[in-house]
């Protein structure tokens, strides 16, 4: 299981800043320890929904909600499984696996399922991206967190041809984990950092439903019952 890192605390931050809607219902993706499932609940959400695929994950977040009293309802599989439930939410936010690695890293087991992500660290990402608007309410938002490595302007873009409204929100510097200096001269080869680099940057993007424009009929008949020219 992979535990709470500087990813998950900004994105932490971040649903902090965003005011979570009192009595709104939630979706934690890829939970973890169920850090960011908790903090919405304490934040005013009335149900929160958390998945993750690793069963030690899904047991330490259960344990957490109960310790904690929170309305946290945890479960185990792969998040694509929440569009076969057909519900919407007002909050989804996830810190999906998101690091570049090798092909023959891309099957290790265990903690890597954590953060293994394809040649471009965009598996999950993408998915993520493409699901959004099929599991937001009319007036939800997405946090995501990943790191410049796999693209932020990517994640923009395939959110903004979904029909949402992007921007980051939060940025972070870091030293690269055991991971990443342990990948420095692969990444260096694939052209996704610097010669010498040994920092990457970290980023939180919301994702907002753009309210739709009111029908010409329906503004035009409010300028005629007022008597508007």
């Amino acid at each position: 299981m992979y535990g709470p890192q500087g990813d998950s605390l900004l994105l932490q931050e971040a649903l902090h800043r965003a005011s979570v809607p009192s009595g709104a219902h939630a979706l934690d993706v890829c939970t973890g320890t169920g850090l960011i499932a908790l903090t919405a609940a304490r934040l005013g959400a009335l149900r929160v929904r958390a998945v993750d695929t690793c069963y030690r994950a899904v047991l330490t977040a259960r344990c957490n909600a109960w310790l904690n009293r929170l309305p946290v309802h945890v479960e185990h599989g792969d998040f694509r499984s929440c569009l076969t439930h057909r519900q919407r939410y007002d909050v989804i936010t996830a810190n999906p696996p998101y690091v570049p690695c090798p092909v023959d890293a891309d099957h290790e087991r265990g903690r890597a399922r954590a953060w293994n992500a394809g040649l471009d660290g965009r598996r999950y990402l993408d998915q993520l991206c493409a699901m959004a608007p099929h599991l937001l309410t009319t007036e939800g938002m997405l946090l995501i967190v990943h790191s410049a490595l796999c693209g932020p302007e990517q994640t923009l873009g395939l959110l903004g041809q979904a029909g949402l409204k992007a921007s980051v929100v939060a940025r972070r510097h870091q030293p690269f984990g055991p991971v990443l200096r342990a990948r420095a001269e692969w990444l260096t080869e694939r052209g996704l950092i610097e010669r010498g680099q040994r920092e990457e940057e970290l980023v939180v993007i919301r994702a907002d439903r753009v309210p739709p424009a009111p029908s010409p009929r329906s503004t035009g008949g409010a300028r005629e019952h007022s008597g508007a020219p």
